[in-house]
């Protein structure tokens, strides 16, 4: 299944604990249609310590559902659904509220 958010997107958190909080996605997960959006849905891992990094409680990003975020309209700054449209031969992504093209 293709997905309409892409790395670099900026998205807004629709349902759960971070509901109404922005971000940009760092991580897409196709195949189990998952992302991880910087500063969202942050969980603390306990890691043992290695050559690396030092031990400890660590924070971090986890994966959270494509259906639970939307993209942020370019214009209005609101979610708002994404549409493809061919513009002089090229596939676009729309936001569908204002019509304005996400990709650059």
């Amino acid at each position: 299944m293709a997905l309409k958010i892409k790395k670099g997107d900026q998205v807004i958190v629709t349902t759960g604990r971070d509901k109404g909080k922005t971000g940009e996605v760092t991580k897409v997960m196709p195949k189990e249609s998952k992302v991880i959006v910087q500063g969202i849905n942050m969980v603390k891992r306990h890691t043992k310590p290695s050559q690396a990094s030092a031990g400890g409680i660590v924070s971090k990003e986890a994966p959270i559902h494509v259906s639970n975020v939307a993209h942020i309209d370019p214009k209005s700054g609101k979610a708002t659904r994404v549409c493809f449209k061919v513009n002089d031969g090229r596939k676009v992504r729309v936001a569908v509220k204002s019509g304005e093209a996400i990709d650059k």
